[in-house]
Order: structure tokens, then sequence, then C-alpha cells
């Protein structure tokens, strides 16, 4: 009769180990998850299964802290209520026949009102749009809201800091909310902070991982929002961060890269709804209301009127409402239909959406970077590019050595999107952003004229070229593509 060893039983231990945790995976994992991620996650825990529950139970779950879900019920019942009588949209022009229940759509998700007497003005310069704000902070007279996904003071940002310190000294309240891991991954992060203090400035982290405080939320939850408020009057949003154009990254800088970025100023009642956005972030990260820097919306008639839509998303929503928001678009176009993506990597839903509408017989334009600043994005991109154009999009390539950061789509010569988003999984699922949709076929057209010049820069990628790239090239893109559906 043979005995058992230690050795054995290990054995025996470990296999029942690995047998568990594969049976518990495949209940666990695809539960409330989108398929492609689901398979993701559970290829990554058979083919590496103690590494890969770690990770899983480190940033598998898309949920933010139970006390932060609390928060964002109370936050969507404040922008409802904070909102409400803002629909001051006039109808003398005809709407397009479906605007009518995307709007609704936006509304059901994110709680924010289509009001219109708004006039918006596109800044697609990296330095202008620096000295716009400054402009702006420097005629502040109540407050200045500030919020970014980097914040980092350097030669170029230096100036905007001083125009926070001058409002602050004016008795302007002025307010700072900066992401805090992207804002601490570059140069100069204790400076920034340092300088912010000095100046007497209200600042706060947002999503804070600081464990040893008792603050801490799955790592990649992000918030990428964008926004400057001066008075409730003037507002910013878009895709520019605070930061100089090269990240002051030592490898953009030896590579030469240089981000080009938009941003979008607005007047009129919607900047009350992007105030709400700030408010309500700030009282994520502070507890703090603030309920008397609430403006009252006034109609105020203005020639050539937009009406605009603030759409919030992110992990505190039950909806993806960028994603939602961007298929209803998709579907419901009619004639062209043009994004502008720096980092395109979609979900099936999209790319359904998108190859439909050429099937439709749209013409589909897609707007992406000759050459990419994070290898893993760039690559799982890239996987992406044979298909939609075996389907008939155009895809043009802004020339390097610059990124093309700017986040917009038109849709026919009636509405766009503006705003932090991406088209990828990310923006959809894990990070915090804020879209705007606008209605005005002078808005669309305006921005047309920067996809006109967007072109001018770019050259036009066709399926030839595509299947000429080595083979190494498409092993990279499809490994990447399947470490990207890993959310």
């Amino acid at each position: 009769m043979f005995g058992i060893d230690g050795l054995t039983i290990t054995v025996l231990l470990a296999l029942i180990v690995d047998f568990s945790v594969r049976v518990v995976a495949i209940i666990v994992v695809p539960r409330n998850r989108r398929p492609m991620s689901g398979m993701a996650w559970l290829l990554t825990i058979f083919f590496i299964p103690y590494l890969g529950v770690l990770l899983f139970l480190l940033i598998g779950y898309r949920t933010l802290p139970k006390k932060r879900r609390l928060m964002q019920d109370e936050i969507n019942q404040f922008i409802q209520g904070s909102t409400e009588g803002m629909e001051l949209v006039r109808r003398d022009h005809p709407w397009p026949s479906w605007l009518e229940s995307v709007v609704e759509l936006n509304r059901n998700l994110g709680a924010m009102p289509l009001v219109g007497d708004n006039t918006a003005s596109l800044i697609n310069d990296y330095q202008l749009s620096f000295d716009t704000m400054i402009a702006d902070i420097d005629l502040a007279k109540k407050y200045v809201h500030v919020e970014f996904y980097i914040l980092s003071l350097d030669h170029t940002t230096a100036p905007f800091f001083d125009a926070l310190e001058r409002a602050h000294r004016r008795g302007v309240s002025v307010r700072v909310l900066m992401d805090h891991i992207q804002s601490m991954r570059k140069p100069g992060f204790r400076q920034t902070k340092k300088r912010l203090t000095d100046a007497g400035i209200d600042w706060e982290l947002m999503l804070p991982v600081q464990p040893f405080k008792g603050k801490w939320q799955r790592p990649d939850l992000r918030n990428h929002r964008k926004l400057l408020i001066v008075d409730g009057l003037v507002g910013f949003m878009g895709s520019q961060n605070i930061i100089d154009r090269t990240y002051n990254m030592r490898k953009n800088i030896r590579r030469g890269l240089k981000w080009k970025d938009f941003m979008t100023r607005l007047e009129g009642p919607i900047v009350s709804g992007l105030n709400a956005i700030f408010i309500t972030d700030w009282y994520s990260e502070t507890n703090e209301l603030l309920t008397r820097d609430i403006e009252p919306v006034h109609p105020r008639p203005v020639t050539d009127a937009l009406d605009c839509q603030v759409v919030p998303s992110g992990p505190g929503f039950k909806g993806e409402n960028n994603l939602r928001l961007f298929l209803a678009l998709l579907y419901y176009a009619q004639d062209r239909i043009i994004i502008t993506s720096p980092y395109f990597v979609p979900d099936e839903s999209i790319m359904y959406a998108i190859t439909t509408a050429v099937q439709r017989g749209l013409r589909v334009e897609l707007f992406v970077s000759e050459i990419g600043d994070q290898a893993v994005v760039y690559h799982a991109q890239r996987s992406y590019y044979e298909e939609l154009l075996t389907a008939g999009v155009h895809i043009y390539m802004y020339k390097a050595p610059y990124i093309l950061h700017a986040k917009h789509f038109t849709i026919d010569d009636e509405v766009a999107v503006v705003g932090s988003s991406n088209m990828d999984q990310r923006s959809f699922s894990l990070n915090m952003e804020v879209s705007l949709m606008v209605r005005g076929r002078s808005f669309v057209r305006n921005l047309r004229a920067m996809e006109d010049e967007n072109r001018l820069n770019s050259r036009e990628l066709t399926l030839e070229e595509w299947r000429k790239q080595p083979l190494r090239s498409t092993i990279l893109d499809n490994l990447a593509r399947l470490t990207s559906a890993v959310q």
C-alpha cells in the first residue's frame, strides 16, 4: 500500500484550488459585464490564474466605493433640481425629426436638460486657449472653478496660476480640482500643490488613492474632465489639460511630440450646467455643497443662438451615458459622420454603428494621429483599421510629430458633440467624462472648418497600404486589442 507524501498532498491541493478558481471565475467574472470584457478577464485568469485573480480583485470592478455611489445618487438629484426649468429652447427653426428622442435619452441618463440661447467659440490653438482662459479669469468677480484631469505648473502654465492668484487676491473664491494619479505622474507635482497652497487657493485631488488616509478606490478609475467656469457666465470645456503641450515628459521631448488640442468657450444658460458638474465633483471630494454658487438662469436673446446639452458620464452613473449618446447619434445620422478621437478603441456596438452607417450610404471619416504616445492604446487602435477600411470608412492620420488630442464629432449639418470623452472603452466605462451636444448649423460649420484644416494636415490611410504592414505589427496590434478589453 502506497503512502501519500507531503508533496503529493501539496500538488493535489494546488490542483483543487486551481480548478476552484476557474469554476468561480466562470460564475463571477461575466456577471453584468460586456461579453468581450468578460472573455478577456477569463482568459487572463485561465492562463495566469493567481496573478489574474489578484488583478481582477484590484481593478476588476468598475464601481466606485459604496460611499461615493450613495453620494452620486444625491448628486444626480441635485443636478435634476438645480437645472429644473432650464429648458429655454426656441423652436423657430426646424429640428431634425430624431433629435427630440436623443435629448430625452440624455435627460434620463445624465439629468441635464437641453438649453437654448447659448453662444460658443472654438479655440484650436494651444497657447490661445491659455490666453483666453487667463483673460476671463482676470475678469472674475465672484468665483473661478477649475477642474482638469492634469494640472501642472510649468513655464507654459505659470501665467494661468498667476491669474488664479490675482483673482484670489481680489476676493474671488477660487477652487481647483485635479485628478490625483495623472497629475501626480507628471513632473513638478509637489511644486504644483505648493504653488496653489502658497497662493491661498482651495484645491482638492479628485479620486485620490491614499489608503493610509482611508481614501481608496480602483486606481484606474479617473476623473478625465476639463472644465473652467467663471462667475457662472463663461465656461470652457474640451480636451486640453493645464500643462505644456509636450506634457513635460522626457520621452515626448526626445521624440519631438506636441499635443494638438481644442477647447470650447461658452456663454449662456449652459454654463450653469457645466458649473453643476464642478459643484457635484467638489462635493464628492469635500462633502461641501456649494449652493451659494448656483446661478439663476435667465433668458437672454442672442443672434445665432445654440441649443446645448451637458452629458456627464462615468462609473458613478448606472448607464454608460456617453456611449449611449454616441450610438444614438451614429444611428440617426442621415448624411455624414466625422469623428476625431486620439484614442479610438471602440466596443462592438460602436463598430457596428460605424460600419452600418457606411452601409446605409453615409460618408464616415475618422481622424486619428499618425503616431501614438501610449504604445498599448496605439496598437489596440490599429487593430480596428482593416475592418474600418474594408467597410469603407475614410481614415485620416494627423501627421507627426503632433498628437491630435481633440475629441469631437459632427453629425450631418445639424449636431456636434465636443468634450473630454475619447471613443474608447476606458472613456465609456472607467473615466468620469463630460460631453456637450450642440445643435446649431453655425457651430457645426465652424467645427467642420477645423476638420477641413485637420484634413489638410493629415494623410489618408488606404486599405492597400494597410495590408502591406509587417506581420510583427499585426501581432502587436492584436495582443494590445486583447488587453484593452480587460476592464
